[in-house]
C-alpha cells in the first residue's frame, strides 16, 4: 500500500472506501472544508442532473427532491455546476447550492443571514452570510420552509451577477 508522506513528516493512508452504487467512481467529501467533489464546472440542466445522478443514495434522493422543489418554486430557474455542487439562481446571480457529503446533502443559501427565519447551519469556506441546512435525509426536508427560503433568496441580488 502506498502512502504519502506529508510536510510535516506524517503518514497518511489513501482512502480505501469503495465507491457507492451509482457513483462515478469518487467519493463525496466528508464536510464542507474547500473538498468538493469532481464534477466539472459547466453552466445548464444536463450538467446538474448528471452531478445529482452521479450522487450515491441517500444523497442522490435528497438532491433531487431540492431540485424538484426549486423547478416549482422559482420560475426562469437557472442552474450549473460550480465548485463541485450544484448552484442554482433566477435572474443575476446565484441564489443557493446542494452538494453532496459523505453523510448529507448540504443546501446552503448565499446571503442566508437575512432570511426569514435564518436557516440553522453556518457552513465553513463559503462566506459570512451564507446559511442553510445539512439534510441526511429525504424526510428532513421542510418542503414549505426550504420554498419560502428559496422564494426569499431569489428576490435579492445573488452572486455572480452581472454588475449594472
Amino acid at each position: 500500500m502506498d502512502h504519502k508522506e506529508t510536510r510535516k513528516g506524517e503518514v497518511r493512508k489513501p482512502a480505501t472506501s469503495a465507491p457507492a452504487q451509482g457513483n462515478t467512481g469518487w467519493t463525496l467529501p466528508k464536510a464542507m472544508t474547500g473538498r468538493v467533489s469532481p464534477a466539472k464546472a459547466a453552466d445548464g440542466d444536463k450538467p446538474v442532473f448528471a452531478y445529482i445522478a452521479s450522487l450515491p443514495q441517500p444523497q442522490r434522493g435528497i438532491a433531487e427532491a431540492v431540485d424538484s422543489l426549486a423547478a416549482k418554486t422559482l420560475p426562469d430557474l437557472q442552474r450549473s455546476v460550480k465548485w463541485g455542487m450544484a448552484y442554482y439562481g433566477v435572474g443575476d446571480g446565484w441564489c443557493f447550492s446542494c452538494g453532496g457529503f459523505a453523510s448529507h446533502v448540504k443546501l446552503m443559501f448565499i446571503n442566508g443571514a437575512a432570511l426569514e427565519p435564518v436557516p440553522p447551519a453556518t457552513p465553513v469556506g463559503m462566506g459570512k452570510l451564507t446559511r442553510g441546512v445539512e439534510l441526511e435525509s429525504e424526510e428532513e426536508l421542510d418542503e414549505q420552509q426550504v420554498a419560502a427560503w428559496m422564494s426569499q433568496v431569489s428576490s435579492v441580488p445573488g452572486v455572480g451577477g452581472k454588475k449594472l
